[in-house]
Formats: structure tokens, C-alpha cells, sequence
């Protein structure tokens, strides 16, 4: 006789049938926009062990997080690289921050280590926990840094805006909602939650000092509950004020799930808060200015010269307005540069998350093949160098200069746009150029197709086709004759052109080839000529 009889027999309505009343309940006295979901798929990591544990490659897939965190192996230097392929310059930054989460991570491998072999000792260990504040400008990369951490460890990552905190009031229980939040985003695995990373962004607006320029004194509440995160609490699994929360516990214990583990402890997150901490500097500058007693206007040059990096401390924070309690959970520093225009060029032109590649999958959207070249790339970086918004001045240029171009050029024949010094200093004279020599084709679904089919080309045999607008055109018109698609036309023209093609690029090493109006009427004939011609430029050679 199964469970669910014998429930029947005690008078208990079963799990689903309680679910069901509890959601008619809660629709009855709060309307038809409230709901009640069960958690269980995402509650089994803390709810205990169930009847059918998961087993095989699914189970497997669970543990993996875990088993990353615990065989923690990197050093150092492999944090640096890997962040060298996202964000450019920063290195100081990028050191202070790989050395702080190699510590803290190790040592949290070394307790649980501990803690199977004699769980006192490791329980009265004292471990000053690694948290980080950063300071920089907007744009500099604060938020990349961490993201890119919190992947290659394989944490989950909570990012939040302190600003919220003060503007709408979330002290006491509900900044606890943070380390809920990484709960969630571990898929409800407790154990994974507990070793992640939760960055606060802005955390200069909760600084409550008068030189604050009034600010909120609420900010001062804002930082004496952080800090009790920061160092180690439990916090709630589930909010208490939520009653959707506390039905779904409900659920669970009538349903035996329930373990006795409903907090979630943060002795080992990882917190990081960063801010642009304007007027920070001249702090700083006030205190070596009057600690240069006797050295006049020369102490004065001598500290304009003198960064962040080597002076800003603990009193210039709490200057600031920050607590003494507060600052002193963050005893890692990190101090970021503002970005020069030589930077911006190489974000644009060496960084894995580059602007200019978003801008070019945009394009080709539109069945357009952007290319940016160097002389556009230096003339961009040095406009959005002026913009002293860092990064996201390239943002700025770059909508700036390419907005009329996405919005004129789809519909048409271009297929090819090179972003070049020429754009960069007049883009209306070249935008009114390529519309002068294109033809609209009304139907921007001819262009993609086109696109899609040279991108297959390219990347099955290695070579570059351009397509004239004439033979754009000329491709639309035969394609409504045949009663074709574009793409279906491309593949039946030009089938066997790699061949052929590939034999040019080997006589000559031609990359791109050019399809015209005489490759759509008569292909065959056309790529001889160009197999011809190509080894009679190799024999004159």
C-alpha cells in the first residue's frame, strides 16, 4: 500500500492537495496576483537527504561546484591572467584582488580539511576574512574584475546597489535578502552559497559624515548591518516577513523534507564593495598636506603627485564617512586608474568582451559585415577619453557615430561596411555615399540571407566572399523568378566555388573574393577567369 494511502486512511490530505488549498487560501484573501509555488526542486540541497537522492550523471553534475571549491588550486598569477583577458590595465588591482581570493578561499579548504579530522580545533581557528573595498572611477572595470572571478572559481555572484539601501530603506532583515540571493543563484545548494562572492556597488552614497554634503544618516544603519555580515552570522534561509516563505516551510516539514539547517552562515563569502569615492582625494591630500609640516607650497606639489594606491587609509575613509567598524571589515584596498585614451584603444582592440564585437554581431544582424580599423579605433578612443565616463564613454562615441548607419543602411544592398578614419570624421558624407551606390531591396531578410551564407563559407572553407550591390540586386531579382530563397540560390550558384577559390588563394594567397553581377549570370565561366588570371600573376612573379 503506498504512503499516499496510508495518508488517506490518518485523515491528511497529501502534499499536493495541501499545496492546492494553501494557494486557494492565499488567492481568496490577498486576489487572483498572488500565487504559491512549492521550492523543492531548488530546496533538496538544505532540506535534507530524500527518498530518491539523485543519482548518475545528474548527481554528478551537482557536485561539481562543490568539488571546485574545495580542490581550490590557483595562484595568484592564474587569477591575473585570466582577468588580463577581459580588463585592460588595473594590474595593481587585479594583484590585490587575486591574492585576497587565493587566501580566502584556501582558507576555507583548509578548515573544512581541519574540520573532518578534529572539528574543535578548526572551530576555534580566527581567520581575518579577506574582504575587499575598490575604489576607481565609473568605468574603469570595478564590476568586470569581480564577475570574472566569481566564473573562474565557479561561485555564484550576488551584485547589488547600495543605493537602494538608503533610498528605499532596506536595513536590518532585508539586507540579509543578499546572501538569500546567492541561494538562489546556487540553485538552492547550501554548501555552494555559503562560499560565495557578494559585490555591492556605489558603496560610497552610505557614507554619513559631514563631508558627505548631507547624505542620509540612514546610511550609518545600512553599515552597521553589513558589517555583521561581512564578519560571520546566520542568516535566514527564508525571510520572516515573507508569507509566501514561511507557507513553503510549512510544506516542506509536512512533508518530512525538513533538515533542521534553516540558516545559511557567512563565515566564507566573499564581499567586495566598490565606489568612486569622489572627493576622496583631496582627504587624503588635506592629511599629507598637513602632515608635510615646514615644507610650504613644496609639501603641496609633492602631494599631488602621490596616488591612491600608496596613501589612502583607514582615517581617510572614516573621514569620509565611513565607521571604524564598518572599514575595518574590508582590509583589502584596491585602488583602480582612471582610463587614458591609449587604454580605451586597447579595450577596443585586445579585450575578450570588446565593444566593437557587440557592434559587429549588430550589424550582422542586419546581413552587414562591420570591420573597424585601427585609424577609426584611436579616433574613437580619443573622443570617449573626453567623455571621462571611462569605458562606457566608448558606448557613447560609438552610438553617436554609427546611429544613422544602423538605422539607413538595413533594407539596402550594403553588405560591407568598413568603419574607417573616413567614417570617423565625417560619417554623413560616407553614409550619403554608400546609400548613393546601393540599391534598396526592401526586404532586409535578401541581405541576411546573403550574410548568412558568406559566413558559412568562411567559416567551412576559410574564404572571404564579397557581394557587389549589383549582385545583390541581381541575386533578389533571380531569386523571385526561381521562386527561390536567397540563401537556397547562393548554395546552388556557388557550390563548388572552394574548390576553385582555394586553388587562387594557394597561387596567389588572395583572402577575399569579389562576387559580381558576371558570377551570378555565369559562374563557371567567371571562376575560370580567376583561376586563369591567377596563375599568370604567379608565373610573372
Amino acid at each position: 500500500m503506498s504512503d499516499k494511502d496510508d495518508d488517506s486512511k490518518k485523515g491528511f490530505p497529501d502534499p499536493e492537495e495541501i499545496s492546492k488549498r494553501l494557494s486557494d487560501f492565499l488567492k481568496s484573501s490577498f486576489g487572483e496576483n498572488v500565487s504559491f509555488t512549492t521550492m523543492m526542486d531548488s530546496a533538496n540541497s538544505f532540506t535534507g537527504p530524500t527518498q530518491e537522492e539523485p543519482s548518475g550523471e545528474n548527481h554528478d553534475l551537482r557536485e561539481e561546484p562543490q568539488a571546485k571549491i574545495h580542490d581550490f588550486d590557483l595562484i595568484p598569477r592564474q587569477i591575473k591572467a585570466h582577468l588580463d583577458r577581459f580588463v585592460i590595465q588595473q594590474d595593481e588591482a587585479k594583484k590585490a584582488l587575486a591574492i585576497a581570493v587565493c587566501d580566502h578561499y584556501n582558507h576555507a579548504k583548509y578548515l573544512r580539511r581541519l574540520a573532518k579530522e578534529d572539528p574543535d580545533k578548526a572551530a576555534s581557528i580566527e581567520f581575518a576574512k579577506q574582504n575587499v573595498i575598490i575604489v576607481g572611477p565609473t568605468g574603469v572595470g570595478k564590476t568586470y574584475l569581480v564577475k570574472h572571478i566569481a566564473e573562474l572559481i565557479g561561485v555564484p555572484f550576488v551584485k547589488a546597489d547600495a543605493t537602494k539601501f538608503s533610498e528605499t530603506g532596506y536595513v536590518g532583515a532585508d539586507v540579509d535578502d543578499l546572501v538569500r540571493e546567492l541561494l538562489r543563484k546556487a540553485d538552492g545548494d547550501l554548501e555552494l552559497a555559503e562560499h560565495g562572492i557578494i559585490y555591492i556597488d556605489e558603496i560610497d552614497k552610505i557614507a554619513s559624515a559631514g563631508n558627505s554634503m548631507g547624505r542620509d544618516v540612514s546610511g550609518r544603519g545600512v553599515q552597521t548591518t553589513l558589517l555583521k555580515l561581512m564578519e560571520e552570522t546566520e542568516v535566514p534561509m527564508r525571510n520572516p516577513q515573507d508569507i509566501q516563505s514561511q507557507m513553503q516551510a510549512m510544506m516542506e516539514m509536512s512533508k518530512g523534507r525538513n533538515s533542521g539547517r534553516d540558516t545559511i552562515n557567512t563565515r566564507h563569502i566573499l564581499f567586495i564593495v566598490s565606489g568612486a569615492f569622489s572627493g576622496l582625494e583631496q582627504i587624503v591630500e588635506k592629511r599629507l598636506r598637513q602632515g608635510a609640516i615646514g615644507f610650504g607650497a613644496a609639501g603641496s606639489d609633492d602631494t599631488n603627485s602621490i596616488s591612491l594606491h600608496e596613501s589612502v587609509g583607514t582615517q581617510d575613509f572614516i573621514e569620509f564617512g565611513f565607521e571604524a567598524e564598518f572599514i575595518g571589515r574590508l582590509p583589502v584596498r584596491v585602488v583602480c586608474d582612471h582610463l587614458e585614451a591609449a587604454d580605451l584603444f586597447d579595450i577596443m582592440k585586445y579585450s575578450e568582451g570588446s565593444l566593437i564585437r557587440q557592434y559587429e554581431r549588430e550589424f550582422e544582424s542586419f546581413g552587414i559585415q562591420a570591420r573597424f580599423t585601427d585609424e577609426a579605433l584611436e579616433e574613437i578612443s580619443e573622443r570617449a577619453a573626453k567623455e571621462k565616463t571611462g569605458a562606457r564613454g566608448l558606448v557613447t562615441v560609438c552610438e553617436r557615430l554609427l546611429r544613422n548607419f544602423k538605422f539607413e543602411l538595413p533594407g539596402t544592398t550594403v553588405t560591407e561596411l568598413s568603419i574607417d578614419e573616413e567614417v570617423a570624421e565625417d560619417p554623413e558624407k560616407v553614409l550619403q555615399r554608400l546609400i548613393e551606390e546601393s540599391n534598396s531591396v526592401g526586404d532586409t531578410r535578401i541581405v541576411s540571407e546573403i550574410a548568412a551564407f558568406r559566413r558559412k563559407f568562411e567559416e567551412e572553407h576559410g574564404v572571404k566572399l564579397t557581394f557587389e550591390s549589383e549582385a545583390v540586386s541581381r541575386l533578389a531579382e533571380l531569386a523571385e523568378e526561381r521562386n527561390q530563397s536567397v540563401l537556397q540560390l547562393c548554395e546552388e550558384l556557388f557550390h563548388d566555388y572552394q574548390f576553385g577559390l582555394k586553388l587562387i588563394q594557394k597561387n596567389t594567397g588572395q583572402q577575399s573574393f569579389p562576387i559580381t553581377t558576371a558570377a551570378i549570370e555565369r559562374p563557371d565561366k567567371y571562376l575560370s577567369g580567376l583561376v586563369v588570371a591567377s596563375y599568370r600573376d604567379d608565373s610573372e612573379q
